[in-house]
């Protein structure tokens, strides 16, 4: 049996920055069509894919594990 993480292992096999700010009221679905069209890779692979908003105080990740997306939402901190 697969160990599920409720974060990214340690052996994930590559990590994008999307470096153009995102409208964060986007979703995984529209963000893998950004991960297919703007960069040309399959979002499907289980690459981690990390998106920031124009204030770059937020980041959204995406990933594909197995049988669905999962995307982290994590607003920073000003410190």
């Amino acid at each position: 049996m697969r160990h599920r993480y409720l974060r990214p292992s340690l052996s994930l096999p590559e990590i994008y920055l999307y470096r153009a700010p995102v409208d964060f009221r986007k979703q995984a679905q529209c963000l893998a069509v950004l991960v297919e069209q703007e960069l040309g890779h399959n979002p499907f692979t289980g690459a981690l894919y990390a998106f920031t908003n124009r204030q770059r105080n937020k980041i959204k990740c995406l990933m594909w594990e197995d049988n669905g997306f999962v995307l982290h939402y994590k607003a920073l901190a000003e410190e």
